[in-house]
């Protein structure tokens, strides 16, 4: 395995290998929007986010600001060691349809119990999410769902070449 070498952030910046494992939750006000379908289903003028090691962050957003009806409950769960349980939802915006695109924990673990039932969603799928106005570049791979902005540094949890990490 080759070594890591982080990215030297910047003024402004973070580096992600400069976040904590376990992961932190944390209060952000930063404005938080997601369009699907030309149909902004996320306003949001603040968000949770967790931070850890080696993923750009995953923002978690309060249900009362996501658009009634872009939720849609499927079957299936998963499991965070960090959070526990999930389960998914079809994300509908517009005329089109994202199955499993978005994701909460009805019932965390202690340490995250500020996001239940707050919402995450994979961006790639979305026409656009955007965080302070930025659109935002997908976390690699289909399983995380971090998003990168101008502000977080790596390389990347699913970056090419972090098979292994």
């Amino acid at each position: 395995m080759p070594p890591i070498t982080p990215i030297v952030p910047l003024p402004g910046q973070e580096s992600v290998w400069d976040y904590p494992r376990p992961p932190r939750l944390e209060r952000v006000a930063r404005r938080i929007e997601i369009v699907l379908g030309g149909v902004t289903i996320v306003d949001a003028p603040e968000a949770f986010r967790v931070l850890e090691t080696s993923h750009p962050p995953v923002y978690y957003i309060a249900p009362a600001f996501i658009a009634p009806g872009a939720l849609v409950p499927v079957e299936g769960s998963s499991f965070c060691e960090w959070k526990g349980a999930a389960r998914y939802f079809d994300v509908v915006g517009g005329s089109r349809v994202v199955p499993r695109g978005a994701w909460a924990y009805p019932d965390p673990t202690p340490g995250f119990a500020e996001i239940a039932d707050a919402v995450a969603f994979y961006a790639q799928p979305m026409d656009r999410c955007l965080v302070d106005g930025e659109v935002v570049t997908p976390q690699p791979g289909g399983f995380y769902g971090g998003w990168i902005t101008k502000a977080i540094v790596g390389p990347f949890e699913r970056d090419p070449g972090s098979m292994g990490w």
